[in-house]
């Protein structure tokens, strides 16, 4: 026993010493770095969501009690509502979990005064969002233009992606502007007119996007989720362009899928796998502009199942889009993200790996002479202490940032339900920032060598960038972020909001076609 003892403390010695190198000063110097550069980032995106809060509050004083759905209250006109050019909302289902039905409302009670049409696309009639959704239209019915479609199996393409190209075909022949969104996002009222207004002031804009604001469960996954989603937050709050594109939420010219302009629609029904990360690459290739409005950022609420499992599933899904490209250009692009995030991500974790060894070091140099002279003549507890007050900023940062973006969700939507940041565990966070950057370049080789994933049900193979062979495979449940089961039956109560009042009154201007589901 003894001698496992002192072979134990001679180790400690010895790794006490080497993560104080210089090579090993450096790697700790430089997680300090990535530390406090997220921190910059997150704090001058939290510069452009406040800009907008003091917008609305602004606005609010000057007597505009819409403010959350306008700037200037003259825009909810119906000489100017009448104008507003045709939307279709397309969204692909799979499956239905505890929050779709919360999620959908937000959609189709939307107040936006145009045109406006909804296409839910399914695989079959007998996913179980089918007949769920169809109760949910049937509610509706007086005051919405809506209908399910059924998409059937992809063959050639993911089956998102499938699902949007067929709702792009039945979309209205006057639909001037498509917006694609997932069934996870929780829309703001004002959300579409949003985006439509951007679309219409700067006709170059070739996306809009917006970026989720993960509500973690409670359990370690889901703040692995919520801590991977947030340094690329940072990208989507630029208030205009932006390089980053989330599939969540993307609206587009609907002339540029009938066209099939830069090969948009061909692009993704030849082979797609991701759709953001295929648009994105092709707005690049073509230098066409991708912009993200300030005011979207939509609630995310996590699945309060969601176990570690279902997260490294989803980190599985998210390292294998880089997998996937479109061209030369494209796949150099996607190798460099795979080298700079994997190094970037071991080089933001192997400082608290070295930070441990320097305080064990020092807990028990008082019981080892060996330990003790090692821990004595080394920088390692000064090297802990610059670490822990870089990570202290770096979560204040992103609590700070967390807070706004709350407090911005809280006013866009004022019927809502209220998002509160006192359910945010930040020791959880702290492990998860740890246990995410940790498992993500462990995920992305996985991917490059495997080149097959299973998403919801269904494995897709890549060849060349592109699918190549889809399995799909029989499952009891949906496995993701929204905690998708096959449930029951199930009635929901009618929605006797005043967000829902307005919606009903907005819609009436222009009169919709109705839609027998």
């Amino acid at each position: 026993m003894a001698a496992m003892e002192a072979a134990a403390d001679a180790m400690l010695a010895a790794a006490s010493r080497a993560f104080t190198s210089t090579f090993a000063i450096a790697i700790q110097i430089q997680g300090c770095c990535i530390c406090l550069v997220l921190a910059l980032g997150w704090a001058a995106a939290s510069i452009v969501r406040k800009r907008v809060i003091k917008n609305m509050r602004r606005n609010i004083v000057d007597g505009n009690s819409f403010a959350f759905l306008c700037d200037n209250i003259d825009e909810l006109e119906h000489s100017v509502q009448e104008n507003l050019p045709r939307v279709s909302v397309i969204m692909p289902l799979k499956g239905f979990g505890e929050h779709n039905l919360q999620n959908w409302r937000t959609q189709i009670t939307s107040l936006y005064g145009g045109p406006l049409e909804f296409l839910f696309i399914v695989e079959s009639k007998d996913d179980p969002a089918y007949h769920a959704v169809s109760r949910l239209i049937a509610e509706y019915k007086d005051n919405l233009e809506a209908k399910v479609v059924v998409a059937g199996l992809s063959t050639t393409c993911s089956q998102k992606i499938h699902n949007q190209l067929i709702g792009v075909e039945k979309m209205h022949k006057d639909t001037k502007y498509v917006l694609f969104l997932d069934d996870d996002v929780r829309l703001h009222p004002g959300t579409i007119g949003a985006l439509t207004k951007e679309m219409e002031k700067n006709p170059e804009i070739f996306i809009q996007t917006g970026y989720p604001l993960d509500l973690p469960s409670g359990s370690l996954g889901s703040y692995c989720i919520y801590e991977y989603h947030m340094p690329c937050s940072m990208g989507f709050a630029t208030g205009g362009k932006t390089f980053f594109l989330w599939g969540g939420c993307m609206m587009m010219h609907a002339d540029d899928f009938r066209q099939d302009r830069y090969g948009v629609a061909s692009g993704l029904r030849d082979g797609g796998y991701s759709d953001d990360m295929t648009l994105a690459a092709i707005a690049g290739q073509h230098k066409r502009l991708i912009s993200s409005p300030p005011v979207a950022v939509f609630p995310h609420p996590l699945a309060s199942d969601l176990s570690f499992s279902r997260y490294w599933n989803y980190l599985r899904k998210q390292t294998f889009v880089l997998e996937s490209y479109v061209s030369n250009v494209n796949w150099m692009m996607n190798r460099a993200l795979f080298t700079s995030h994997c190094y970037l991500s071991w080089g933001f974790v192997c400082p608290y790996i070295m930070a441990l060894v320097h305080v064990l070091a020092a807990l028990r140099a008082p019981y080892n002479k060996v330990v003790k002279e090692a821990s004595d003549s080394s920088w390692g507890l000064f090297l802990v202490g610059l670490l822990f007050i870089c990570t202290l900023i770096e979560l204040v940062s992103m609590w700070n940032l967390t807070k706004v973006e709350i407090q911005l969700c809280n006013m866009l939507s004022p019927e809502g339900p209220k998002v509160s940041l006192d359910s945010y565990n930040w020791g959880l966070v702290f492990i998860a920032v740890l246990v995410d950057n940790f498992l993500y370049p462990i995920s992305a080789f996985r991917s490059h060598f495997s080149q097959s994933i299973n998403w919801s049900g269904i494995r897709y193979y890549l060849r060349d960038g592109k699918i190549s062979k889809i399995e799909r495979e029989n499952s009891s449940k949906y496995t993701d972020l929204g905690g998708k089961h096959l449930y029951g039956k199930r009635t929901y109560p009618p929605n006797k909001s005043l967000l829902g009042y307005l919606s009903r009154t907005l819609v009436q201007w222009h009169q919709p076609k109705k839609y027998d589901v």
